[in-house]
């Protein structure tokens, strides 16, 4: 008989992937979706650009196919990239029949006449947007379906704690069976059980201190399914958003790209351009040769920022494209229509992630890990830009459909003991977690952010090291917090992206190194693989 914490599915992470995912499973199915805070604060609700697909001649999947690995610097897995795309038109038709609005170009009687816009690394116009707030409307929708579907059990201020193992229960056979989970609420832990686990938990770029993502982007199902015993890769490929609205008060407000995409320029403080001096695509080079352009210029000058200009657009264009980010940087005093606007890169997207096949399946079986957290192939050494919520969807669709198929085949899951607190006590000390959050996030800016060195990482490994292990004793010892847990999972997170940023000695997507600053030609390019079992090995020399 199956408790009130014991479902078929559950889906830590309610955002685009794990929403998908969830609505795609069959009524009978009972499911769990969990988030960390509120249901809708994800990363998912703050990306304004859009989804690219192929939905109108003369565009084709080739061309989309093509331009995902050249800004993927050809580090992609070829048949994910493929896969992905040539599912795209089907998930975009699921969307619009859910009611998602995608707006409209009102010059075509095309019926499927969506408005679409391009953004850096795209040949053509691909994207679909609703407006400038995309993915908002997309949350919202989806939270909506979810919220009617009487098999999906939503819950709020549900942080996880660890997965549960075969393993570590003792069991012959090792397989994910649940997840221990402290109740914000109530400030209890709870033990869920389920047939089949699914991280959908986003990324990892809050382990920066500069960044464009809510504050739920935490790294927590990559340092959970790594503490369970899963391959990680490609930890080093960290996306840093080459526009977000400089301002005291903004918190790296992001820019949508779709702004360059629609004719903005990026000028130095003086007025000048720049682009064109980095990469012949100028404004639209990909995210990553854009970003590091703007660091170098803000470097060379002692700049605080640069500047992003579309205000040679008419003001009714601006206005109706780009309501949020009109709306927001009026509040801040910036009026976009009249005048450039500051900008300074800020962390965006983790491309690395827990290792998945095409069905969204990790190493462990009964753990799925789709969207952000996980390393599919499809990103490479760079995300070009909206591939990304595409990514949730396909992936979404794809754990779902495996799921549904291989549901009758699982057991149960087995008992599982209670959540033992008798050997902490409450902490007096909560002023060490913030001084250590703080810590970790600047040594992470300074030593692995856009621009690295050998020596650099070497710092950053030692600080994070120490950080880790004065984190392990302060868990060992009182009751888990919520900042506690996040502060766990971002350093365990921080030492792969060091890890894997030293075992690779190239320049190559996101990763660039003044050491190695030419991409290695002499081989094929090669994913970065940890395996909890045989870490790599690091030089800590100086």
């Amino acid at each position: 008989m199956l408790t009130d914490n014991s479902f078929d599915v559950l889906i830590f992470g309610s955002g685009a992937a794990g929403l998908t995912l969830a609505l795609h499973l069959p009524v009978q199915v009972r499911v769990a979706v969990l988030s960390k805070s509120e249901l809708s604060e994800s990363s998912t609700l703050y990306a304004q650009g859009g989804i690219s697909a192929v939905t109108q001649a003369p565009d084709t999947f080739e061309s989309h196919i093509a331009d995902t690995l050249d800004a993927g610097a050809r580090l992609n897995n070829p048949e994910t990239v493929r896969f992905t795309i040539e599912n795209a038109p089907a998930a975009i038709r699921w969307l619009v029949e859910l009611g998602v609005p995608f707006t409209r170009d009102n010059a075509t009687s095309n019926h499927d006449n969506f408005h679409l816009t391009r953004e850096g690394g795209h040949s053509t116009r691909r994207v679909l947007h609703a407006a400038d707030a995309t993915a908002r409307a997309m949350e919202t929708t989806l939270l909506d379906a979810a919220r009617a579907r009487s098999n999906i059990t939503l819950l709020e201020h549900h942080i996880a704690i660890d997965l549960i193992t075969g393993h570590k229960l003792g069991l012959a056979h090792n397989r994910c069976v649940g997840a221990y989970v402290l109740n914000r609420d109530r400030q209890s832990v709870e033990a869920f059980r389920a047939r089949n686990v699914v991280l959908a938990t986003g990324g990892a770029s809050k382990v920066y201190l500069y960044t464009s993502n809510p504050d739920t982007s935490t790294g927590d199902g990559i340092a959970m399914a790594w503490r369970a015993g899963c391959r990680v890769a490609n930890m080093e490929f960290n996306q840093f958003h080459p526009t977000c609205l400089y301002h005291p008060k903004a918190k790296s407000f992001l820019v949508t790209e779709a702004v360059r995409g629609e004719g903005g320029h990026l000028l130095l403080p003086d007025g000048t351009p720049f682009m064109e001096n980095f990469d012949e695509r100028g404004n639209l080079a990909p995210r990553d040769i854009v970003a590091r352009a703007i660091d170098h210029e803000m470097k060379r000058l002692g700049a605080e920022y640069v500047l992003l200009d579309i205000s040679h657009k008419p003001a009714p264009f601006i206005k109706e494209h780009f309501p949020t980010v009109y709306a927001r940087c009026r509040e801040l005093g910036y009026d976009m229509t009249l005048k450039p606007i500051p900008v300074v890169p800020a962390a965006h997207y983790t491309c690395g992630g827990v290792i998945t096949d095409l069905h969204g399946r990790t190493d462990l079986p009964g753990l799925y890990a789709i969207g952000e957290v996980a390393c599919t192939g499809m990103h490479g050494a760079n995300r070009m830009a909206s591939n990304s919520l595409l990514e949730c969807l396909v992936f979404g669709i794809a754990a779902s459909e495996h799921i549904i198929t291989t549901l009758d085949d699982t057991p149960p899951p087995p008992a599982v003991p209670p959540w033992d607190e008798s050997r902490v006590r409450d902490s007096d000390e909560e002023v060490v977690v913030s001084h250590n959050w703080d810590e970790l996030r600047r040594c992470m800016w300074n030593y692995v952010g856009i621009v690295r060195t050998d020596k650099r990482l070497q710092r950053a490994w030692r600080r994070v090291d120490l950080l880790q292990q004065e984190i392990q004793e302060y868990y060992s010892n009182f009751t888990v917090s919520n900042d506690l847990l996040e502060l766990r999972n971002l350093a365990e997170v921080a030492a792969l992206i060091i890890r894997s940023a030293q075992a690779r000695k190239e320049s190559r997507g996101l990763h660039f190194t003044l050491d190695y600053p030419e991409m290695d030609t002499s081989k094929p390019p090669a994913d970065t693989i940890l395996t909890p079992e045989q870490p790599v090995d690091i030089d800590l020399a100086v």
